[in-house]
């Protein structure tokens, strides 16, 4: 099988080259071909020289951006280039700070053994954020599952069929948010357990900010199940204060409404014809292998 390994970055060279080596070292005896396309979101740091030997790995690719878009678009456009110039079988979406192991490559093959047509994504099992960011997160499926009708327990760390893959790059929603996305083109998937690294170099980039644009961004993709089950909350939750209403009892009813607007607001950014359009910011290709 042919496997193409997506990897968008900022910045964070020291990070994706220890990766790449990881990655070399944990396909070395699972007999397919693998290669690595790396989206550079713009960097504005040097790239510096690629020291290690990594024969295990078919080809490195480096698609140099002309613009930073953001780590969604740079996995979207990925997955348009390598749908469009590639010869592939799967592909495999990463961060390329460490926190998604390269050791759980192995998991997605072993399922692929018996479910070849279906994807593959990393459920969460264990993460290794501090407490605040865990409880942040808890809250987002929580909030996720109760408005958008949707557990989603995985990130960008899965393992797409060229099947699904094409009906992503057609779904105007992975231009926004690849689990939502996902999570809308593909209702068959399977769980394989992930744990969630730690990063190789610096802190986290994902800030609560980061976090809660995210959550936003998944919850945008299911924004008719949102206004539907926020008017439903809002009409049981009126009945069961009417007796009790103030400014207090109130705020959640104001926390449900700004959920929506921002819902709303957040799915301008689904925008296939931005889409479509999103290899011509593609500067240039390096070839590192």
């Amino acid at each position: 099988m042919k496997i193409k390994i997506l990897i968008s970055i900022f910045n964070d060279w020291q990070s994706v080259f220890k990766l790449l080596e990881n990655i070399n070292n944990e396909v070395l005896n699972l007999g397919h071909e693998f290669s690595v396309i790396i989206v550079n979101d713009a960097s504005t740091e040097i790239k510096p020289e690629l020291s290690a030997d990594l024969d295990n790995l078919n080809s490195i690719k480096i698609i140099n951006m002309k613009e930073n878009r953001g780590h969604a678009r740079c996995n979207a456009a990925g997955l348009k280039y390598i749908f469009e110039n590639e010869e592939f079988d799967y592909v495999i979406p990463m961060d390329g700070d460490g926190e998604d192991r390269p050791e759980e490559i192995k998991n997605f093959l072993q399922h692929l053994n018996y479910n070849s047509f279906r994807p593959i994504v990393g459920d969460r099992m264990k993460r290794s954020e501090n407490i605040i960011f865990k409880i942040c997160y808890f809250f987002h499926k929580v909030i996720t599952l109760t408005f958008a009708g949707q557990s989603i327990k995985f990130g960008n760390y899965t393992c797409l069929p060229k099947l699904t893959v094409e009906k992503m790059i057609n779904e105007k929603a992975t231009w926004s948010s690849f689990s939502g996305s996902l999570q809308k083109v593909e209702k068959n998937k399977i769980s394989s357990q992930s744990i969630r690294g730690k990063r190789y170099f610096g802190p986290s980039k994902m800030s609560f900010l980061n976090l809660l644009k995210h959550s936003l961004s998944i919850i945008s993709v299911f924004r008719s199940n949102v206004l539907i089950r926020s008017i439903f909350f809002v009409i049981i939750y009126l009945f069961l204060i009417y007796t009790n209403i103030s400014i207090i009892t109130l705020i959640p009813l104001y926390m449900v409404i700004l959920l929506n607007l921002f819902s709303f607001y957040l799915a301008r950014r689904e925008n296939m014809d931005e889409y479509n359009k999103s290899l011509n910011n593609i500067n240039n290709i390096d070839l590192l292998n």
